[in-house]
């Protein structure tokens, strides 16, 4: 079909009137579920794109961004989404958030539907499996966060540093037998960057490693616990707050509270329940709002491609 359809011919092809199209549009709650899903599937098949001043007009935002988040649950990119949303919101563009669960079809799909939909641009959180290439149809309006890319602008964290820094400050205590939970290598930022920083202090300080990796997942950091734990063990650093709660979890267990843990994430909930954790914060929040400003100069208009590492936030 044409794209150049007028929402009276999705009305007509839907089965229903011009008015519910509208609603459709503006996301009016009102709409029957039923009749939403008809009227969405007729417009992503056609190809139909919607005026956006007709939009302004009916109510709908005229500015609006995609962003594309890997997890709902994860508590470092909501940190990111929190202040990214602040800033979109302050410029006057409002979002429409979709999960990828690191799946690189369902990003390539969602990156379709954001196309047809004709939204301004579009914020990634980036992963190892990512199609960068699939955002090359997005003029440059475009930024992947949590990952360096070449093609298009990116916003990443500093995944060495924020390692560096807890065994910097477990150096500082005389903490010298440390074990290492991390990700699997496979994930080439949380897993092998952070990994590379831990073996690289061992070499420097003439100490045995010893690690173990798994899933980004606090139940797998406690089944890899009892792997690296010996008896002259000091300290135990994780590459994320969620694997540092598995790892508390099963040292209570063991009675060895007497090592210290350390996590990644700044969370401050984790920090509460546990007061004497030590969480480094990448910057999750400015990250997320860098994100956004980056974003939208690319849609005002800058071309020039912008590579940004966020510095870990000093506790």
């Amino acid at each position: 079909m044409s794209k150049k359809l007028t929402i009276h011919d999705i009305a007509k092809l839907s089965g229903v009137g011009k008015s519910t199209v509208s609603r459709v549009l503006t996301n009016d709650p009102k709409v029957k579920p039923a009749t939403r899903a008809k009227v969405e599937q007729v417009i992503q098949e056609s190809g139909y794109i919607p005026s956006k001043s007709a939009q302004s007009m009916r109510g709908g935002s005229q500015k609006v961004v995609g962003v594309i988040i890997s997890r709902l649950d994860s508590p470092s990119e909501n940190k990111a989404v929190g202040s990214m949303l602040q800033a979109l919101y302050r410029l006057g563009y409002d979002a429409v958030i979709m999960e990828s669960q690191f799946d690189r079809d369902k990003t390539n799909e969602h990156l379709n539907v954001l196309r047809k939909r004709n939204v301004d641009g579009v914020i990634v959180f980036g992963f190892t499996d990512f199609d960068i290439s699939q955002l090359q149809a997005w003029q440059n309006k475009a930024v992947v966060i949590a990952m360096d890319t070449e093609e298009v602008s990116s916003i990443n964290y500093d995944n060495r540093g924020v390692i560096h820094q807890a065994l910097r400050h477990l150096s500082s205590q005389s903490l010298n037998e440390v074990a290492y939970i991390g990700v699997d290598p496979s994930d080439r930022t949380t897993g092998q960057l952070r990994l590379d920083a831990y073996l690289q202090w061992c070499t420097a300080n003439n100490i045995e490693p010893n690690y173990q990796t798994g899933q980004l997942h606090h139940e797998s950091a406690y089944q890899l616990v009892d792997k690296v734990l010996a008896s002259q063990t000091q300290a135990i650093v994780c590459s994320s707050d969620t694997l540092a709660l598995g790892v508390i979890k099963r040292l209570q267990e063991l009675g060895r509270e007497d090592i210290a843990v350390t996590g990644v994430g700044g969370n401050e909930l984790l920090s509460f329940l546990f007061p004497n954790i030590y969480s480094i914060d990448p910057g999750y929040a400015l990250a997320g709002e860098k994100a956004a400003n980056l974003l939208i100069s690319h849609i005002n208009g800058s071309e020039s491609l912008i590579h940004i590492t966020q510095e870990p936030v000093n506790n």
